[in-house]
């Protein structure tokens, strides 16, 4: 049996690096399911920023959606994610998706996931904005099973070594490739590793980091979700697709002293209805689907009932269910509640929308083929063009499934291809230049990630406009200022500090997402312009590509 290990265990005193065949970063459920495909052929290293569990995935509640339940099909489940992704949906990317999900969720379940069933099916739940009931669970903690799941398998492999508390710095490329392209060629990953600087070599690399919403200060993501992946990706010259799209999940916790928890939008799907300080049901007057209205809609319907009652939160009512009822299905939300003094029971769940999930990210084909040779990318991270402009509620998990099989797929195939034993040692540039040696305490690094997250959330939030954005492109550049860098900058991170290397990415990322979203005017699933409130057909059915020193180009979605 395979087990977490560190660095030191795997490298005598003499080396200072690490060679592998694939070379997986991140563990969340893409990382894990594509270390377990690349295994099936080459030898693979999966380094992961804190432990292996930790992820996005460990924390998702509401499920897996899949095509499965007796009244569904493929096409609808296809239907339903792009009327949700507003048109910017790759149908192609999407039907792929929705097919090859339904033998990944048997997988699942014939490696001993535990979902909830009923008869010999399991029990399919309601949520937002599908047509049928098709979302498979396990409780409200599907992340956490299928997260143990996917964990065992790869400790019971052979072939996959994993190295814990391993941050991903910058990926290590040669500048020019020598091949008739003249294409970049990722070569593995620069990585901080007890305290530190390390290189991991790879004949192929796959990034699997996850999100970004540690960059508000209100999400349901955890600490390692500071977009540390789509900023390596940056600065190794990968291009970025749809970065204005940042879904906010419409209840997050909001109670003193309390995390800001996640309340799953299946709550709603079994019945949960939003009220406001007045008591008053206000769904039906936003959407004729009221609470099972898309994300967005419920969102900014929240935020709207906040700024007319001038309260700072509004309310989720389960009480009218059976409280045995509640409790086996939500015991998640029950007990984290509990421990907070509310009794979801009897009492009203105070609740505000917060970042959830990034629709756009590192731009993949199906294969999951970044622009960089040798470089795969998928789940949350990746952007094949699935979700559009707004993703399905518990899509998330499937692609991670889908696409993580075809990254290591994919990624096997491409090391197995090359003739050489192992990739060659190639180092990024060292720069010497100030600001890559800068050295911040703690406390201004704090100060400094406080005011990234305070600026995005004032303008580049749930409702965006001109102004606000050209002034947080300003204040961004300010923040850069004090890290002697530009927001946009492709200089390779020269430190040993975790803390200072995530403040550098959230800069970089926060910069991207604004520069897209100002770009883009009109409002469109997730990126709402108030200034241009109405979604604009003819113009503006196209994607946002941003790279390095290139003006954002707009690519035209592809005849379906």
């Amino acid at each position: 049996m395979n087990t977490e290990t560190d660095f030191s265990t795997l490298n005598s005193e003499a080396s200072s690096d690490w060679s592998t065949d694939v070379l997986i970063i991140g563990s969340g459920a893409a990382g894990l399911r594509a270390a377990l495909a690349a295994s099936e052929s080459t030898d693979v290293t999966l380094i992961t920023k804190t432990t292996l569990k930790e992820s996005n995935t460990l924390y998702a509640q509401g499920g897996i959606a899949v095509a499965m339940n007796v009244d569904d099909t493929v096409d609808l489940h296809v239907k339903d994610t792009c009327s949700a992704g507003c048109g910017l949906c790759d149908i192609q990317v999407v039907e792929t998706m929705v097919a090859e999900g339904i033998p990944r969720v048997n997988e699942l379940l014939e490696w001993g996931a535990d979902f909830d069933w009923e008869g010999t099916l399991p029990r399919f739940t309601q949520e937002a904005a599908h047509s049928r009931r098709r979302i498979v669970h396990k409780g409200d903690a599907t992340g956490r099973e299928t997260t143990d799941v996917l964990v065992q398998r790869v400790l019971n492999t052979e072939r996959i070594q994993v190295i814990s508390n391993a941050f991903a710095v910058d990926l290590l490329t040669d500048a020019v490739s020598s091949t008739d392209d003249n294409s970049t060629t990722c070569y593995g990953v620069s990585a901080i590793i007890e305290g530190q600087l390390k290189y991991l070599y790879a004949k192929a690399t796959i990034l699997a980091t996850g999100g970004l919403g540690r960059l508000y200060p209100c999400t349901s993501n955890p600490e390692v979700a500071t977009g540390d992946g789509f900023a390596a990706a940056w600065r190794a010259g990968c291009e970025l697709i749809d970065m204005e799209f940042v879904q906010f999940h419409p209840t997050t916790l909001f109670l003193d002293g309390a995390p800001s928890f996640l309340i799953s939008e299946a709550v709603r799907g079994e019945g949960g209805r939003l009220i406001n300080i007045r008591g008053e049901r206000f769904m039906d007057k936003y959407h004729e689907k009221g609470e099972l209205a898309p994300r967005d809609v419920v969102s900014r319907a929240i935020q709207n009932e906040m700024f007319q009652t001038d309260f700072p939160c509004v309310y989720l009512d389960i009480t009218h269910k059976p409280a045995d009822f509640i409790q086996e299905r939500f015991p998640t939300i029950f007990a984290t509640t509990k421990r907070y003094g509310l009794d979801i029971n009897i009492d009203l769940i105070p609740v505000r929308p917060g970042a959830h999930f990034m629709m756009g990210g590192i731009r993949t084909n199906a294969e999951t083929e970044t622009n960089l040779r040798g470089l795969y990318a998928c789940g949350e991270v990746a952007c094949t063009g699935v979700h559009g402009a707004n993703r399905l509620a518990s899509n998330s998990l499937l692609e991670c499934l889908v696409f993580g099989v075809r990254a290591g797929t994919n990624a096997a195939s491409y090391a197995s291809s090359l003739t050489c034993e192992s990739p060659p040692k190639i180092q990024i540039e060292k720069c010497e230049t100030e600001a890559n040696t800068i050295g911040l305490g703690d406390d201004v690094i704090l100060e400094l990630k406080d005011a990234i997250r305070e600026t995005l959330w004032e303008n580049v939030a749930i409702e965006r406009y001109q102004e606000g954005l050209e002034l947080t492109l300003s204040d961004l550049e300010e923040i850069g200022a004090e890290l002697n860098l530009h927001p946009s900058s492709s200089m390779s991170i020269q430190t040993t500090d975790v803390g200072l290397c995530e403040t550098v990415n959230m800069l970089i990322v926060a910069w991207v997402i604004t520069h897209a979203a100002l770009t883009r005017d009109e409002s469109r699933g997730a990126h709402f312009r108030a200034d241009f409130p109405d979604e604009d057909e003819t113009g503006w059915q196209k994607r946002t590509v941003m790279a390095q020193d290139k003006e954002p180009e707009f690519v035209k979605l592809r005849s379906n």
